[in-house]
């Protein structure tokens, strides 16, 4: 999954970006989102949502789940 697109389809659903920064390793961003919603997002495509509002934001980002993996 690539991190912007991910970002554009949860924004265009009205869940706004509160926080984008490169997570503790380096290796990917962990954004947060107004709903609640943790994303994490490795350079290498994985994916993995927590959080309050983490179901709606896997089924935007078509993810299996409230703590889903890609």
């Amino acid at each position: 999954m690539d991190v912007d697109k991910a970002i554009a389809l949860v924004s265009a659903a009205g869940i706004e970006l509160t926080d984008r920064r490169r997570n503790g390793s380096d290796d990917g961003w962990s954004l947060s989102f107004s709903n609640g919603t943790e994303l994490e997002v490795s350079d290498k495509g994985k994916a993995s949502v927590t959080g309050k509002g983490a179901e709606a934001v896997a089924s935007l980002l078509e993810l299996p789940g409230k703590t889903a993996r890609s």
